[in-house]
């Protein structure tokens, strides 16, 4: 193999790797994004949860025990 054959061996793996990276950037960016959306949601529905698990719960009346 000549040197101007690895040469261009070598820039094409280097080109190959710079389309992998920019290939891995984007899905993880898009993975971010889906985790943030996720996040929120998970925080929406456990106020909510919240807020019906408060309006379900009985009102326990304060009153005399009988022996009194």
């Amino acid at each position: 193999m000549t040197g101007e054959e690895r040469l261009t061996e070598l820039e094409i793996r280097i080109a190959e790797q710079d389309k992998t990276i920019e290939d891995l950037s984007s899905v993880l960016a898009e993975q971010w994004k889906t985790i943030d959306q996720m996040g929120k949601k998970l925080n929406a529905l456990t106020s909510r949860f919240l807020l019906l698990e408060e309006q379900t719960a009985p009102d326990t009346p304060v009153t005399k025990p009988p022996h009194w």
